[in-house]
C-alpha cells in the first residue's frame, strides 16, 4: 500500500507511450462553421431524418452507442459505429481503412444506400438551391458554386476539431500528480506491463495502425466484416481491423468492429484472452478499466448551428419511400 501511494504522488515520467491531446486550433473558421452545419444537416439524407450526427452523437462521444448503427429505412447496419472524436489522429478512417484522410470518409455515408441513402448530385442539389447555403460557399469558397469536394473538404474541416484534450490521464501526463489515483495509476502499469501499449499508443491510444483481431485465440463473431482484406484482397490483411482509439472509451460502448462487448469490462477481458493470451483476474480488470476511464477529455461545446431554411425549389425528402440504389 505504500508504494502504490508513493507511486500515486509521483509526477508523470518521461517517455510514456500514451502523448497528450493538444487543443484544437482551426485555420479557417468559417469553413469549420460551414461544415459544422453540414455535419448536422439531415437534408444530406435522403429521407431528410439522417445527419452524420445521427450515427456520430457528439452529446454521445461522437457514437450512436448502438451494437451496429441504423440506416435508411430502418435498415440494420453491417458494423459499429466508431467514434468521430480524435479521428483526426487516425491513420485511415472506416475499421477496414478504406478512406485514406476525414475528406474521403465524409463523402462516404451520403451515397451509401445503407446510410444515408441519397447521391452526391442530389445533395449538392439540395444545397445548391439553399440560398442561405450559396451565401455561405460564396464566403468560404469565393463562388456560388457548391460541389462535393467543397461539401466534404468543409465536413473534414469541423471534424478536425473535434479532438478531447485535458483528459485526467493528460493532466498526469502534464506533471498534475493528484490527478490519477492510486488504483488508476495501478490500471495503467497493468495496461503497459501487459502489452496493450503495443497497439494503443500515441495521443489517440490506437488509431495508428491495423492489427489482427484474435492474435492467440480465434475471435468468433457472427458479423460478416474481413477487416482490411475487404480492401487489400491480400490473405495476410484477412481480419485485420484499425486499431481503435480508447480516447473517451467509456462513452463509446458498445466495442469491437461488430459492437459484441457490451461494458468495458467484458471488452478488457476479452482482449486480454484473445489479443495478449493473459486473463485478468477480477482485481486486475477493475484497475485497468479504471485506469481507462481516466482518458475522457473534455467534450466538444459549441452553439449548435442554425441550418438555413429550404425554399420552394428545394428538393423534398423521400422518408416513406421504397429503398431504392443511390445515383
Amino acid at each position: 500500500m505504500l508504494a502504490i501511494s508513493a507511486g500515486a504522488a509521483m509526477a508523470a515520467p518521461q517517455n510514456e507511450p500514451i502523448q497528450p491531446i493538444k487543443a484544437a486550433k482551426p485555420k479557417d473558421p468559417a469553413l469549420v462553421e460551414l461544415g459544422k452545419k453540414l455535419y448536422f444537416d439531415p437534408r444530406l439524407s435522403k429521407s431528410g431524418f439522417i445527419s452524420c450526427n445521427s450515427c456520430h452523437n457528439l452529446s454521445m462521444g461522437g457514437t450512436d452507442n448502438l451494437k451496429t448503427s441504423i440506416g435508411h429505412n430502418w435498415q440494420e447496419g453491417p458494423i459499429n459505429s466508431p467514434t468521430v472524436l480524435n479521428s483526426s489522429m487516425n491513420v485511415a478512417q472506416f475499421w477496414d481503412g478504406r478512406a485514406a484522410d476525414l475528406k474521403a470518409q465524409a463523402g462516404g455515408p451520403i451515397a451509401n444506400p445503407g446510410e444515408m441513402a441519397s447521391s452526391h448530385v442530389v445533395a449538392v442539389e439540395v444545397l445548391q438551391s439553399i440560398p442561405g447555403y450559396v451565401a455561405d460557399f460564396r464566403k468560404v469558397f469565393g463562388t456560388d458554386k457548391v460541389d462535393i469536394d467543397k461539401v466534404t473538404r468543409a465536413i473534414a474541416a469541423f471534424e478536425e476539431t473535434l479532438v478531447t484534450p485535458n483528459s485526467r490521464f493528460d493532466r498526469w501526463l502534464a506533471g498534475d500528480k493528484k490527478a490519477l489515483s492510486a488504483n488508476e495509476l495501478a490500471g495503467y502499469k497493468l495496461f503497459k506491463e501487459s502489452g496493450c501499449v503495443a497497439c494503443h499508443n500515441g495521443p489517440a491510444v490506437g488509431g495508428n495502425s491495423f492489427q489482427k483481431m484474435g492474435v492467440v485465440e480465434p475471435y468468433k463473431t457472427d458479423n460478416p466484416a474481413e477487416g482490411r482484406y475487404a480492401v487489400t484482397g491480400k490473405d495476410a490483411d484477412r481480419f485485420n481491423f484499425k486499431v481503435p482509439t480508447l480516447r473517451n472509451v467509456e462513452m463509446t460502448y458498445p466495442y469491437f468492429h461488430d459492437g459484441s462487448a457490451k461494458t468495458l469490462k467484458e471488452a478488457v477481458d476479452t482482449m486480454g484472452r484473445l489479443q495478449l493470451g493473459k486473463s485478468f483476474s477480477a482485481d486486475e480488470n477493475d484497475k485497468i478499466v479504471a485506469f481507462l476511464k481516466t482518458l475522457t477529455g473534455d467534450q466538444p461545446n459549441f452553439r449548435m448551428p442554425l441550418l438555413p431554411p429550404s425554399v420552394d425549389a428545394t428538393p423534398r425528402p423521400q422518408p416513406f419511400g421504397k429503398q431504392t440504389r443511390a445515383d
